[in-house]
This record gives structure tokens, sequence and C-alpha cells, in this order.
């Protein structure tokens, strides 16, 4: 039985790490040019280095993103970034455009080749024709259903890849000039504003100043906010079409957002694992899910539906505030070291998520800070403080439960 690769976002170092922490198989990352996450950190070579040093050591591997569509007066600068790239050779690169990848086989012949959802690949010819021209991978259109998916393994022999969770695009596979007509920054050239998230109404043109509502009825969605794709509960379906990796969204997502769904999806796949006979989902990873800033959560095309649109709001839905992340533990004064990213407050509960441990709860008895030793009441954003707490393991989370209005 073959489990597939869990593959996680890295916009930055961090994030990098705490996906591999967490328990991703691989990253996807992009270098300073030709990703398309322009606003992600992104990675020097020295930093693509590094992150490789790091994955390599926990088994994992790193897959680095040359997947824009770039105009006439950028393609000359492609062959000295893929030529380094070959130097510090990645586990894959990750290729939309066909000249790109003409280029990459020239520049970057030791790296394997994977093509970008960008590609729009939702048919076995086409994911053929990549493979017969030496791409090892494909990453499937969001488009492609369980159903094309079955069919699709068994004509091709080229891995497969299918994004699992995160934010859907209401453009064919991620290709949307939205953004560059309304704000002048190109979507795919990596500088997408997600201005299909903001709140619209349609004026008719004999109507001026009549402006009538975008809505969804049981025809079709007429919204371009569309919910946000969560397969978790679905892992033996995943399974059973021979995915090669399940690919989780969200480079500009915050380490902590890496942090809890790769260790759901990580859970899910080892449960899976251990009991394939008799697998039975662990519902308490939908909560899990639910911790992060999301989108209400649906399936996507995998079950053939329409896209989904959220119509009340584009703003994000989530339980639990992320407080702190743990750095050190000291078993002898039992202190952790703890890096504040929002309010924490003597007195307040907090939940603890471990990487691959049982989360913890307890109450904020004490907390000091390392700057000086001062006893705080209350932390904030960039503060270091020490907190006592039993055995907790580094890169653990700290979040708060939000208190309903």
């Amino acid at each position: 039985m073959k489990i597939p690769e869990l593959l996680a976002p890295a916009g930055n170092m961090e994030k990098a790490k705490t996906a591999i922490i967490y328990g991703a198989d691989a990253i996807y990352l992009a270098g300073k040019q030709f990703g398309m996450r322009a606003g992600a950190g992104n990675f020097s070579l020295e930093e693509i280095s590094e992150i490789l040093e790091f994955a390599h050591q926990h088994n994992a591997k790193v897959y680095v993103t040359v997947n824009v569509f770039p105009h006439q007066n950028e393609i000359h600068e492609l062959p000295k970034y893929l030529q380094l790239l070959n130097e510090v050779k990645p586990d894959g690169l990750i290729i939309a455009d066909l000249g790109i990848f003409r280029m990459a086989k020239k520049h970057a012949p030791d790296i394997p080749l994977h093509i970008s959802t960008q590609a729009n690949s939702v048919n076995s010819e086409a994911i053929n024709f990549w493979h017969d021209l030496g791409a090892s991978r494909v990453v499937l259109a969001r488009e492609v259903s369980y159903k094309e998916l079955l069919a699709i393994r068994d004509e091709v022999n080229a891995e497969l890849e299918v994004f699992v969770h995160g934010a859907m695009c209401m453009a064919y596979s991620g290709r949307c000039l939205i953004s560059h007509v309304l704000t002048g920054r190109d979507a795919n050239r990596g500088a997408c504003t997600q201005c299909c998230r903001w709140k619209y109404s349609i004026v008719e043109e004999k109507r001026p100043g009549e402006y009538m509502p975008v809505f969804e009825d049981e025809r079709g969605t007429y919204l371009f906010n569309s919910k946000d794709l969560c397969l978790i509960e679905y892992i033996p379906e995943l399974i059973n079409a021979g995915v090669d990796s399940l690919k989780i969204e969200g480079r500009m997502k915050s380490a902590y957002y890496v942090a809890t769904v790769v260790r759901a999806y990580r859970k899910a796949l080892d449960d899976y694992l251990k009991n394939p006979d008799d697998y039975q989902f662990d519902k308490s990873l939908l909560d899990e899910v639910a911790k992060v800033s999301h989108r209400p959560y649906y399936t996507g095309f995998f079950f053939e539906k329409q896209a989904g649109t959220f119509i009340e709001s584009s703003q994000n839905v989530q339980t639990h505030d992320f407080v702190g992340v743990v750095r050190e533990y000291d078993k002898s004064t039992n202190l952790a070291y703890v890096e504040v990213r929002n309010r924490i407050a003597v007195g307040d509960e907090v939940e603890i998520m471990q990487p691959h441990a049982e989360n913890k709860t307890m109450k904020v008895t004490q907390m000091i800070n390392v700057k000086d030793d001062a006893e705080l009441q209350e932390a904030h954003a960039n503060y270091d403080v020490k907190i006592p707490m039993g055995e907790v393991k580094p890169w653990s989370m700290l979040r708060i439960k939000i208190e309903s209005e």
C-alpha cells in the first residue's frame, strides 16, 4: 500500500521548518523570482540551500516554484536563474509555462520537473504529453473530480499531485485577469491581490445607481468569493485513486496555519496506515482545521459539485487565536521560552498544540520578560517571555479560544 506524500506550503523559512517539524514529507516554495506568490517572504538561493539541508536531515523534500507566465522582457533572465537552481539542486521544479519547461530541460537538467496546476491538466492526454516531454509529476487542476481522477490514474504513468486543502480560485485553475485589470498587479506573474474576495454588486447599464447584490441559487454560483477546500475526511478515496502527493495551499498563510493543517492531515494519513482495513476518520481533526483562519470548508469539485461560494462575507472565520510559539523548554526550571505573536495575559486558558504529540491545556499563572526578568501581567506581539508549564516540545503553538459574542 502506498501512502501519498504530504506536501505543505512554505512562504518563508519559519513556515518551511514548521511544516517539516509538524510532519510534511515535502514543502514547496519560491525563490525571489518567477514564483506565483510574490507577496510571500520567499527564499534567496542561500536560504534554499539552507532549507534543503534542514529538509533532507528530516527525510523531507523541497520543490521550488518557477510557475509564472513570463512576458518577453522577462524571459531572458531565466537561464541564469535556472542554472543557479541547478547548482543548488532542489528536489523538483514546479513549472506551468511551456517555454520555461523547455529552458529548464536545458539549464537545469539535473532537477525533476513538475507541472503546475496553472497548466490546467484535466485529462490523461495532457498528462501523458507532459510526461513524454520529461515531466515526472503533474499537479492536476482543482476542477478534476474523484471519478475523473480514477480514470486518469489508469491511463498515465506520471506521478499525480492533488490539492486537498486551502483557498480555491474563482478562475480556471487560477488563471485570472481581475487583479491585473483592477489593480495593475498580474496574478499570472505572482502578484494577485485576491480582489475576487472583495464585495461586489451589479449595476445594469440603463439603471445607473441601482446596485443589485450578487448571490447564489440552486442553478449555480454568481459570486467570486469561493469557500475553502478541505478533503481531510476523504483520505481513503485519495489513496484508492493512486494519488502520489496531497498538496496544501497557503504560502501566504501563517506558520500557525501551516502547523495546524499539516498536523491534522499527517494524523489522518498515519491513522489510515495503522489500520487501512478498518479505518475510522477521527472527527476531531475537523475541529482542528477549524482553529485556523479560513473560509467555510467544502469539497470543491471532488464530487463533481459546482464551485462553492460564501455570500455573507469575505471575512475568514476561526475558533482560536494563535498567541505564541515555544522556542525552547528548560526541564530544570519547567519554563517554556515563548515568542509571543498576539496578546496573552496571566489567567488566560491556553491550548498547546505540539508536533507529533497530544494537545495540552493550561492556565497561564506567570509570565516573565526574557529581556529583563520582569514579571508581566500581559504580553504582546514581539515579546519573548518565560511561562511555567509542564514539559512541551519546541515548536509547540499556543492558542486561545475566541470568546463568542
